[in-house]
Parts: structure tokens; C-alpha cells; sequence
């Protein structure tokens, strides 16, 4: 019985996750003037072979993942690979049902599968974001640096010409920047900066929350203990993204035509507005991603609408959606569902509030 009803639940889940990726597609559909039949077409043409080695990519993506969160977590306690890649791949899966509320999932089943503080996860977690940030900043700096219009898409592309050039040039001194307090968080430790943020730890509005994120940022950074755990994370970054990059080429050059001339380049600029874009949530669309590549693809490299559309969608699918495949049956596995799930990131909101409130008062 209990595996009757579990079955139910994944295909319920599944169910749910089909109607979301409609939902998602939907909206560009409903907005863009274009052909259904040559939407239609331009799916069907697609290369199997190469969307197929981009989702196997993928989870190489989430394994380097997996392997630099080990690296952090090595210095704090037990860190198990097989564990960490389990739960990566379920925590992502959160995020895909839940959006932004799902985020703090991944930490805390960490947290409870490894008897670990989860404060601790926190800070790693913070890390993590850190080095996500600055390498997907790289990436766009180089990408608006190399950038080069394409002429027979008009004035638009050659407006962005120059936009891009300071765009990346200021990229790359923010993440210079970053990389300088980085280092110096990691050499002169944390109790300078908990002095500067007291005031704001003691405030009972947003910038406690600002605070607590900074500090747990801090404390992520004193994870790494040598000059050669801070390069072999660099390394696993690197390399994350540059498969990330080879998804971006792959399925461009799946949908053939002007999609399948596009070079590592060109793929990058897509990639870095479409990073851009998953931080913007648009209204009645639910994530800017899809929309950012298609704009990309459309105004400045000239590619069809209906082919750009198609190919933004598949790339929403295989970079956000693929990890469900695996990430929610281990959801399930684990005993969670879309309700525990929530009740967990919201009690986690509210411990966190609590917890710069009592913060705000010890410091009075």
C-alpha cells in the first residue's frame, strides 16, 4: 500500500511539473507573433543526440557542484560526496517547485543528512553563491568584451556594441573587487567586520537580514584553509561554467540554421543575459531567463523568432527543469513533500528573523 501510494505521489509530482514547464512556456507563446507550425518544426529538427549530451552535461554540472561544496564542507565535519550530489540534486529540485522559497532546502537537508550545524550550511551555502556570482560576472564581462555586432541585424546591435565594451569593463573591476575583499575576509577573519555591522544587527529592519547574509558569507569563507582549497574551487567553478557554456553551444547548435552558427563567443553573450535575466522575475511570465535568451537570440544574432523560442525554452528545461528528473523522486525518497517543503523554508525565514531580533537586543 505505502508503495502504491508513493508511486501515485511521483506521478502527481510529475503531473505538476509537466503543468509548470506549460505555464512557463505558455506565456512567450501567447506573446510572441509567430508561427506554431514553425515552432512546431523547429522542435522536431532538433538534434536528439546533442540535448541529450547537454543533460548529461548537467549533471556534471551538479557533480562539480557537489565536489566543491565537499571541499568546504571537509574542514567542519563529515562531507560524503554521494550524499552531497543526492541532496544537490533534490534541493534544486525545491527550487524548481517552489522558486526563491525553495532555495534554503538544499542547506538545511544537509544540514539534518550530515549532523551538522546548519548555520554552518548556511555560510557555505553563502560561498557558493559568492562564487556562482563572481564567475557568472566573469563570464559576462568577457562575453560584452569580445562581443561583436552582427551587421545585417541593423542598429541595435551596433548601439550594443559599445554598451557592452564598458558594461564588461566595469564587470571585471566589480569582480576584481570582490576578489580583494575575499581575500581579505579570509586573512584578517571576521571580527572587524561584526563590529562595522553591529549597528545594522541591532536594527529591526532589512538591514539585519543584509547582515546576517554578509556575516554568514564571512564565516562560508573561513571554510577554506589553504591558498590550494581556495584554487582547487576555483578550479571545480571554473569548470562548472564551461560546461554550462558547452549546454549553451550544444543546444544553440541542435536547432541548426543561424542557431547552429553560432560560436562559443556569441553562446556566451546568450548565457550571460540569460543569467541575468534568472535574477529578474517578470510578471505573468514567472522567470526572465527564457525571455533574456530570446531577446539575445532574436535582436542581436538575427535567429527567428519561433527557432529562438524553442531553443529558450529547451535551454530552460535542461539548465533549471532536467535536475527534477533525479531531484524529486530523491524528494520523495527522503519523505518530503511539496508541503514539508515549504513549512521548512518559512520556518527557516522565521528563525532567521528571531534570530537577528534577539541579536538586535543582546547588542543593546
Amino acid at each position: 500500500m505505502q508503495s502504491s501510494s508513493r508511486k501515485l505521489l511521483v506521478v502527481l509530482i510529475g503531473m505538476l511539473v509537466l503543468g509548470i514547464v506549460v505555464y512557463q512556456s505558455s506565456g512567450f507563446i501567447h506573446r510572441a507573433n509567430f508561427s506554431g507550425e514553425k515552432l512546431l518544426r523547429a522542435v522536431r529538427g532538433a538534434s536528439l543526440s546533442l540535448l541529450l549530451l547537454s543533460v548529461v552535461a548537467i549533471y556534471a554540472c551538479y557533480a562539480l557542484r557537489s565536489l566543491r561544496w565537499q571541499l568546504f564542507q571537509e574542514n567542519l565535519g563529515v562531507s560524503r560526496f554521494w550524499t552531497i550530489y543526492k541532496i544537490t540534486l533534490a534541493g534544486f529540485a525545491a527550487v524548481f517547485l517552489l522558486g526563491r522559497a525553495g532555495e534554503p532546502v538544499r542547506p538545511l537537508l544537509l544540514a539534518r543528512k550530515e549532523k551538522l550545524p546548519a548555520a554552518d550550511m548556511f555560510g557555505i551555502y553563502a560561498l557558493e553563491r559568492v562564487f556562482d556570482t563572481a564567475s557568472a560576472a566573469f563570464i559576462a564581462a568577457i562575453a560584452l568584451l569580445v562581443f561583436q555586432s552582427h551587421a545585417h541585424v541593423g542598429e541595435t546591435s551596433s548601439k550594443l556594441e559599445t554598451a557592452a565594451r564598458t558594461a564588461g569593463t566595469l564587470l571585471f573591476a566589480g569582480v576584481g573587487s570582490a576578489v580583494a575583499f575575499l581575500v581579505y575576509l579570509r586573512l584578517r577573519g571576521t571580527a572587524l567586520l561584526e563590529r562595522w555591522l553591529q549597528g545594522w544587527r541591532a536594527s529591526r529592519s532589512w538591514r539585519a537580514s543584509v547582515a546576517n547574509i554578509i556575516l554568514g558569507f564571512a564565516r562560508g569563507v573561513q571554510t577554506i584553509r589553504t591558498w590550494g582549497e581556495l584554487v582547487l574551487a576555483l578550479t571545480y567553478s571554473v569548470v562548472h561554467w564551461f560546461l554550462v557554456l558547452l549546454v549553451y553551444v550544444w543546444v544553440s547548435h541542435s536547432f541548426g540554421g543561424t542557431l547552429g552558427t553560432l560560436n562559443m563567443g556569441e553562446a556566451m553573450l546568450v548565457m550571460a543575459f540569460t543569467l541575468v535575466g534568472s535574477v529578474v522575475q517578470l510578471p505573468a511570465v514567472g522567470g526572465g531567463s527564457q525571455l533574456a535568451s530570446i531577446l539575445v537570440y532574436t535582436k542581436v544574432f538575427g535567429v527567428e523568432t519561433e527557432a529562438a523560442t524553442a531553443a529558450s525554452i529547451v535551454l530552460w528545461l535542461i539548465t533549471f527543469a532536467a535536475c527534477s528528473l533525479a531531484g524529486v523522486p530523491l524528494l520523495i525518497h527522503e519523505g518530503f513533500s511539496l508541503g514539508k517543503l515549504r513549512a521548512m523554508a518559512e520556518h527557516e525565514k522565521e528563525a532567521a528573523g528571531e534570530s537577528a531580533a534577539r541579536q538586535g537586543e543582546s547588542a543593546q
